[in-house]
Parts: C-alpha cells; sequence; structure tokens
C-alpha cells in the first residue's frame, strides 16, 4: 500500500535550497560588515572584508579550472588564509583538504596523490615539507607526474628568507593569488547537500591514512550544532587552540561565521599565549585535546594571568580527559565542557551536558561526571553502546563494555577510495566508532578504551583510561599514558610511560616508579596496577592526542615483564 503525504505540494526554488555553511559568511558580512572577524598579529579583517577575500579565492581558483571534482590542500597552522580556505575552497566548488602540518614528507606526498590535489596552499613554515613531498610523489609516478600549483602564504611571524625561498622556486604569493580574483565572484552553493565539502585524513598509524569524506548538510548542521550544545552566543570571542586542519577545527570554522564572532589566531600553543590571549582580546572561549589543559593548568606562574578577568569556556575532546586535570582547571576559573567524537562525525557529536542539580555536589564529584563522554549531540540521531558479537544494546549498568556507534546526518559520507573499510565501519548501518565503553543508568555513555588499546591480563579487562586517570592524581605525574607490555606470567601487564613535571627531583628514578606503583595500589585493584613505569616525555600528535602506537613500540622493545622466581 502507497504512503502518502497530506499533500502533492512540490518542492520549489522559494521554498527548498541545500544546506551549507557558506552562507553564515555571507549573512556575517551583512550583518555585521566592521565587526572583527579575523586577528592575527598586526593583522586584522571584518567580516565583509573576510567576505571579499573569499570570493577573492575562490574566482581565482575558478580561473585555474579548480571546481566540482576538485581538490585543494592547505598545509597550515591556524593562520588567517587557513580560515578563508574553509569558505573560499567550496565557494567555487571544490574540497577543501586540510593536512597535517606535523606529517612527515611521505605521508603528505600520500594525501596530496590519494586527494589528486590540484593546488598546494601552503605557509612558508612548511614550503620545504611540501616541496620534499612533490619530489617523492614525482620519483614514483614514473614519468608521469603533473605537479600542483603552489600557493604560499607569508606570515609576519616567520623568516622572510623562507618566504623569499618559495617565490624563487616557483610559488605564487597567497595575496597576489587573491589579487588576481574578482571580489564580487558570485558564488554558487551547492545543487546537492550531499556534495563533498572536506577531505580529512585519520592518523594512518597502521596502515595507510583513510581519507574522510564530509558534506555540506553535516558541516551546516554541525556548524549550529556545536554552539547550540555549548550555549555559545552570538559574538563570541573564539581562540584558535585547536588546528583548524583537524576536522575543520570541529567545524567552528563555519560556526564562527554563524555567530558573526571574532576568530583569534594563534600560531603556536602555549600556555602563555592562550592567558595572554584571554587578557588583551577577551578570548570568551577555545577548544583543546586534555593534554593542552594540561599545559595549561600546569603552567609556571609567570606564564599565567591570574585570576582571569572572566569565566573562560572551554571544549575539550579528543581522548578521555583526567578527572584530576578538569578539576584544576575549573579551581582556576575555566569552565570546561566535555565532549566526544571522531573526524568520521565531523569532530565533537556528544556531550557531557552539565544538569544543574550536580552543582551542589562536591568538586571531584563533579569532575568524576563530567569526565563522561555523556549524550548525543542535539544533531546526532542516534548514539548508542553495542555488544561486539551480538550488536545488542548493553544494559545500562555502567559496567557491561560494548562499542560505542552513532548514526545520522553528522556522520561521514565514507573513506575516500576505500569500499573495503566503508564496509567495515558502516556494519549494520550503524557507525563503528572502535571504542570501547559503557552506558550508564542515567543514559550517558563513557569511554573505557580504544579497542586496540584495551590490555588483557590473565583474561581480565584492564581500562588504559582508568589507570591513566589514578596516575594523574600522583603529585609528581604532569603527563601519563599507559599501553599493554607482555607479560611471563599474565601475558600482558599495564607498562606506565610517565612525564614528571617541572619541579620534581628526578635523579631517584627506581624510587619514583616504586612511590607511583604504591599509590595506584591504594587507588585501584592489585592487577591494573602498572608493572613497570617509564619516564620521560609522551610523544603526540598535532592536536595534542598521546601517540600509543609509539609508546606500544617502546614496550614491545622492553620485552616482557620477567615472571617472578620467588
Amino acid at each position: 500500500m502507497e504512503i502518502r503525504d497530506i499533500d502533492d505540494l512540490p518542492k520549489n526554488a522559494a521554498n527548498y535550497t541545500a544546506l551549507t555553511p557558506l552562507w553564515f559568511l555571507e549573512r556575517a558580512a551583512t550583518v555585521h560588515p566592521t565587526r572583527k572577524s579575523v586577528v592575527h598579529g598586526s593583522r586584522t579583517y571584518t567580516w565583509l572584508q573576510t567576505y571579499l577575500r573569499c570570493r577573492r579565492l575562490a574566482s581565482a581558483l575558478s580561473k585555474r579550472s579548480v571546481g566540482v571534482g576538485s581538490t585543494v590542500a592547505v598545509i597550515a597552522p591556524n593562520i588567517p588564509a587557513t580560515y578563508e580556505a574553509h569558505f573560499g575552497i567550496p565557494m567555487c566548488g571544490a574540497v577543501i583538504n586540510p593536512v597535517n602540518i606535523r606529517l612527515n614528507a611521505s605521508t603528505i606526498a600520500f594525501l596530496l596523490g590519494h586527494s589528486q590535489s590540484a593546488i598546494v596552499i601552503v605557509d612558508q613554515e612548511f614550503f620545504t615539507l611540501a616541496e620534499d613531498s612533490l619530489k617523492i610523489m614525482k620519483e614514483e609516478s614514473q614519468g608521469h607526474f603533473k605537479p600542483p600549483l603552489l600557493v604560499v602564504v607569508g606570515d609576519e611571524f616567520c623568516d622572510p628568507e623562507e618566504l623569499r625561498y618559495a617565490l624563487q622556486k616557483g610559488a605564487i604569493e597567497y595575496e597576489e593569488f587573491l589579487e588576481s580574483g574578482d571580489p564580487e565572484f558570485a558564488w554558487k552553493p551547492p545543487k546537492d547537500e550531499w556534495q563533498s565539502i572536506s577531505l580529512g585524513y585519520t592518523s594512518g598509524t597502521t596502515a595507510s591514512p583513510k581519507g574522510v569524506v564530509l558534506h555540506h548538510r553535516g558541516a551546516y548542521l554541525m556548524s549550529l550544532g556545536n554552539p547550540l550544545v555549548w550555549g555559545m552566543n552570538e559574538g563570541a570571542v573564539y581562540l584558535w587552540t585547536l588546528p583548524m586542519f583537524h576536522c575543520n577545527g570541529w567545524c567552528f570554522t563555519w560556526a564562527l561565521a554563524a555567530l558573526c564572532g571574532t576568530n583569534i589566531c594563534l600560531r603556536q600553543v602555549t600556555a602563555k599565549g592562550v592567558y595572554s590571549a584571554i587578557a588583551k582580546y577577551g578570548v570568551t572561549h577555545f577548544c583543546g585535546a586534555p593534554v593542552v589543559l594540561n599545559t595549561i593548568v600546569n603552567a609556571p606562574a609567570e606564564d599565567t594571568i591570574l585570576p582571569l578577568p572572566h569565566v573562560v569556556q572551554v571544549m575539550t575532546a579528543g581522548a578521555a580527559p583526567p578527572p584530576a586535570v578538569l578539576f584544576a582547571m575549573s579551581r582556576k576559573g575555566f569552565r570546561v565542557t566535555h565532549t566526544y567524537g571522531l573526524s568520521e562525525t565531523y569532530g565533537p557529536s556528544t556531550i557531557c551536558a552539565w544538569k544543574p542539580e550536580w552543582d551542589s555536589l562536591p568538586d571531584e564529584t563533579q569532575a568524576l561526571l563530567n569526565s563522561r563522554q555523556g549524550v548525543r549531540y542535539t544533531t546526532l540521531e542516534r548514539l548508542d553502546v553495542i555488544d561486539t558479537k551480538t550488536c545488542e544494546p548493553v544494559p545500562a549498568d555502567g559496567k557491561t563494555l560494548g562499542e560505542v556507534v552513532m548514526r545520522g546526518n553528522v556522520v561521514m559520507k565514507g573513506y575516500l577510495k576505500n569500499p573495503k573499510a566503508n564496509e567495515e565501519t558502516f556494519a549494520d548501518g550503524w557507525f563503528h566508532s572502535g571504542d570501547l565503553g559503557v552506558k550508564h543508568q542515567d543514559g550517558y555513555i563513557e569511554i573505557k578504551d580504544r579497542s586496540k588499546d584495551i590490555i588483557i591480563s590473565g583474561g581480565e579487562n584492564i581500562s588504559s583510561v582508568e589507570v591513566e586517570n589514578s596516575l594523574y592524581l600522583h603529585p609528581a605525574v604532569l603527563e601519563a599514558s599507559v599501553v599493554a607490555r607482555a607479560d611471563e606470567r599474565w601475558g600482558e601487564s599495564p607498562c606506565a610511560f610517565v612525564t614528571l613535571k617541572v619541579e620534581v627531583d628526578k635523579s631517584e628514578e627506581q624510587q619514583l616508579a616504586e612511590d607511583i606503583m604504591k599509590f595506584c595500589k591504594s587507588k585501584m585493584p592489585a592487577y591494573w596496577v602498572p608493572k613497570s613505569v617509564v619516564f620521560g616525555p609522551l610523544p603526540k600528535t598535532a592536536t595534542g592526542k598521546i601517540q600509543k602506537h609509539v609508546l606500544r613500540a617502546k614496550a614491545k622493545q622492553l620485552g616482557p615483564v620477567k615472571m617472578s622466581k620467588l
């Protein structure tokens, strides 16, 4: 039996258009043409200027036959050109491919080749990195290499010699490239909101990186979803501590235009830079991984400006934040909102929504509750934790482990040119995150580990995240990460990699290790206690995530924990 709506009214140009975040920029330029849009050092732009510059960029790209079906790569930190690229590139119909600036040349060569980037916009500091990547591509092409056009961005904070070198090598200077474009360029929104807007690559720690393809519809929804769940108001002053190349800055690139806010660019993230920006520009919001928050709370007194002039809203995601870090942030006047998501979900898509009844609880209890990953965003339709074998939802008991899965409009289109990975990740009509967690009685989810990070000791599962949370409570520990190490008796046991605070005496590491293990015994089951502690700096990604695959390799080099002969 055919199911019919109550009417036969068709879509038309007056009542239907594809959703795209590009309209936010046009509106910001109309509503607040003279309000500051982007600030970077001595450079300041208004929303009208940013709109005209983005139209110039779109026009300049179009003149070089870049449009629908094209990809433009951007290799740059948080500078105005990176922000403009998020609008200018899709305004000509092309797809932006923001590249992680901490990747090596061979990985970037793979990305540029896989994405078939027609043009590469590169910050002057990273020009030689782009150049090395193209050399690798040429060597591997067997005579069929067509180099992309290189556009280099100059920056007052960099050595002018770098820019001169890039221009001598044939690159076009970014401002000159914009001058070739028309500020009145008649850009067009996509005809179909399913059209791709961005291509971002996963870290690819065990294989080639996977290209995450996002569409205009999802970018539009996430750009509105983020401010909505965060309570972010019109005119917010946002500090770019989160890299714009990471999930398009969690879609805050487009969200700031929707809010007609102000973008404060921060080329390099330091605690001193964050505190200074808060004091100088009146920053109201910023985002960052827990490791960034840890840097802020452990900053030396001379790098801080305390007390804060006002409450600063902070959104954190990227790894489970230790409750101790959340507690320390709140004590300094930061209000931390905890979210969770992946590149495949446009960045954060769940939030630990704060409940007023939590306000009366002890600070430590509040931090524990806020360390959970929470509930789905308003713009995400389904979120659950399912049994990895039966695919049925796990009970809401806070104990039964399962895989976190999502479904909805803010899930990626899929991985570029990777049907096998798409089949696996979209199995049974869910996006499978690969994260293991539990569901609490109140419906809030809590991540316990990545499936590959869970430690199985004597047949029992150990959550590396929970061991790390206890380590962060030790007064000498600045940073901690826990991975599995081979163990002759138990198969695997926890191995803790620890960075000590600056003021700690590091001459007696053996004694420190024993003290940390003794401390852990008072906080957790005996079989959870790390059987080995390794001191030193922790390897991190460009977004501040600790690279556990590097630590697993180090743990493997250490060999197995020997069975006691007693």
